[in-house]
């Protein structure tokens, strides 16, 4: 079940994403040779009018394959009216810019939704995800341990920590065992043992269990954005995109100053187990995860890198400005550059992803 919730999430946000370059692309009058789900061979094939409409193997992104897209490419007479690189440059950046605008019109979709049945959306603050200590409880497990008010907890166990509820989980499920605390304290690293106090509480279905606590806290902020009505939804469901939005730059602006620790970023390994998570707990969490997602995926898509949409959007912003395109030659390059840095991401967030996920996974298993 864990990857079928994976496979319908990254199939909803592909399918909104290249609905986008779709729709606008029909719009303005491009013609449309594929559209696929998936990447690879395909796995089913339909054929209406011109265009092939695909469901491939890969589940892991999408493509909408327009006349005329490629450069230098050999164009009929006929076809050129309806070929992606002889419209203006106005008309090509609409329809770039529609693949990332689509995926804020899924998040919007599922909050107006939650909102119109009077379900509320929380917005946390920055600082309020951070694993940053404000208190210290006296004689605690976190006090014995040297814990200090202001520390910043980076890992556990050598695992890095992307948020606080990741850290306070940790600590719940490991009561009496002792666990390897990398904290940052200024500008300096140390390193901490501390032992979660055994504490018994009681579960979501009145059952007493046992849980780990070691005595820390931290005040947690948050814009709670709610809907007197279903004509207000609609609204608030704007504020709700365009908040999400603003804390998703918050956290990349961190990461790039150092901020967050770039350990935090994850990949399709964390998705896919967040994601059965989420669907374990309901479908609110399931579809609050594909919202937030999706806005994550947007933002991404619009940085300037060749190769994403927002790299696409740069080069026509140039041409735009100096009147003509750049060269093939200049084109050729600046996207080997972008898939370069690309192909370094997906490294780097796989093998966040195997440190965060596969490797404690794989100690579970094998020493229990």
């Amino acid at each position: 079940m864990t990857l079928l919730w994976a496979i319908i999430l990254f199939g909803i946000l592909i399918f909104f994403h290249e609905l986008g370059h779709f729709i606008f692309a029909k719009l303005s009058g491009v013609g449309i040779l594929k559209f696929s789900l998936g990447f690879g061979p395909p796995l089913l094939k339909k054929k209406v009018g011109e265009t092939d409409y695909m469901l491939s193997l890969i589940p892991l992104g999408g493509y909408v394959k327009m006349i005329g897209e490629e450069p230098g490419e050999e164009l009929k007479e006929e076809d050129k009216a309806r070929a992606f690189n002889f419209q203006p440059v106005w008309k090509r950046a609409v329809i770039v810019f529609a693949g990332p605008l689509f995926n804020f019109v899924l998040a919007y979709i599922i909050f107006v939704s939650f909102l119109s049945i009077k379900i509320p959306v929380a917005i946390p603050h920055l600082s309020s995800i951070t694993t940053t200590v404000e208190d210290v409880m006296e004689d605690s497990p976190a006090m014995k341990a040297g814990i200090k008010k202001d520390d910043l907890i980076v890992s556990i166990n050598n695992t890095s920590l992307s948020h606080w509820n990741e850290m306070a989980e940790i600590f719940s499920k490991n009561p009496g065992k002792e666990l390897n605390l990398r904290v940052k304290r200024g500008d300096n690293l140390i390193d901490l043992k501390v032992t979660p106090e055994p504490t018994k509480i009681k579960d979501e279905k009145g059952q007493e269990i046992t849980v780990g606590r070691i005595g820390i806290s931290k005040k947690l902020n948050f814009d709670l954005i709610e809907s007197s009505s279903i004509w207000q939804a609609p609204l608030k469901g704007a504020e709700a995109v365009y908040k999400w939005s603003v804390l998703t730059l918050e956290v990349v602006g961190k990461i790039l100053t150092g901020g967050v620790s770039a350990k935090q970023i994850g990949g399709p390994i964390l998705i896919v187990d967040a994601a059965s998570k989420a669907a374990s707990t309901g479908a609110f969490a399931y579809f609050s995860f594909i919202a937030l997602i999706s806005i994550n995926l947007a933002i991404l898509n619009l940085l300037p890198i060749p190769v994403l949409d927002g790299g696409h959007l740069m080069f026509m912003s140039i041409e735009a400005l100096r009147g003509k395109p750049l060269s093939e030659r200049m084109m050729a390059f600046a996207t080997k550059v972008g898939f370069t840095l690309i192909m370094l991401l997906i490294v780097f967030v796989f093998y966040n992803d195997t440190i965060r996920i596969i490797v404690p996974w794989f100690q579970k298993t094998f020493n229990p």
